[in-house]
């Protein structure tokens, strides 16, 4: 990935986007909690991608912005196809462009078509910037190949200190339109919790084929621990996060800030256990979901 330095003239978003390109691929860290948790979320997503899409694989970035997962995923061998609804980011992506197959299609997701399903659609960090998280997870599951997978990562709505609604509670999701598509934490609508993320996948027709929570208050710098947070070692962070991970499921699903998904889209029918059907999770005849994360 070329390394690029802010001229003048550049437009807004690009300059707007700057800032977290240095923090997050340039390693000029001013927040370790933010870098901690977008090393976290990338590592998530392009592992639950990779495990299942071999490079080759033609990929959709969904609301990409600067194209930071775009470019990794095309120096990984992978047909990577960039969107963002902010088209004025197709130049700063191409500058930052340095070796790779990838393609450009600016634009809302809701309008888009193509003329061949895509492998793999990667959808991070915007889910929860939509009114409808059900239409949009229904429109990412057109634009994928039967047997092709969607990797979703966002803020764990079950995380102790998550004051937004959840999405099952909402009676006319309609109300939030002229507030979506907005950037950063003042743009969430809803944080998904881990049982609406099974529930808004079977609406659209996906098996739920691992649920991940990660990211604890410590590495996220929360309850205070910013400042300690910019002088503990790296490695002390990391075996705090491993640990997390050997949580039980109850205590990570209210600690843990975020959430990665990986969806397959197959056909699937609920089984039944013990005379009952399964509620929580979607079974498949080829394939068991962890209705409980991982």
């Amino acid at each position: 990935m070329r390394r690029v330095d802010p001229e003048p003239g550049w437009p807004e978003s690009w300059r707007y986007s700057f800032p977290y390109d240095e923090q997050e691929i340039y390693g000029e860290v001013r927040s370790p909690g933010y870098v901690y948790a977008y090393d976290n979320r990338q590592r998530q997503a392009l592992r639950l991608l990779a495990e299942t899409v071999p490079p080759g694989g033609r990929v959709l970035d969904l609301a990409a912005a600067q194209g930071n997962f775009s470019l990794a995923l095309a120096e990984n061998g992978y047909r990577v196809t960039w969107n963002d609804l902010r088209a004025d980011l197709e130049g700063y992506v191409r500058l930052k462009h340095e070796r790779g197959d990838i393609e450009f299609a600016p634009g809302n997701v809701f309008d888009l078509e193509f003329s061949a399903p895509f492998d793999a659609v990667l959808m991070t960090e915007i889910i929860e910037h939509v009114a409808h998280p059900d239409r949009f997870l229904t429109k990412a599951a057109a634009l994928v190949r039967p047997g092709g997978v969607i990797v979703m990562t966002t803020p764990n709505g079950a995380y102790f200190r998550n004051r937004l609604p959840r999405f099952a509670d909402c009676a006319d999701p309609s109300i939030f339109e002229s507030a979506q598509f907005k950037p950063d934490s003042d743009g969430h609508i809803f944080l998904l919790h881990p049982d609406e993320v099974y529930t808004l996948a079977a609406r659209a027709g996906l098996v739920v084929d691992e649920l991940v929570l990660f990211t604890n208050p410590l590495t996220n710098g929360h309850l205070k621990t910013a400042a300690a947070l910019q002088a503990l070692p790296r490695s002390f962070v990391a075996t705090v996060e491993q640990v997390t991970t050997r949580l039980p499921t109850f205590v990570r699903r209210r600690l843990c800030v975020q959430l990665a998904a990986r969806f397959v889209r197959e056909a699937c029918e609920p089984r039944v256990r013990g005379g009952a059907k399964e509620t929580e999770g979607i079974w498949c005849r080829r394939r068991e979901s962890n209705p409980h994360g991982r």
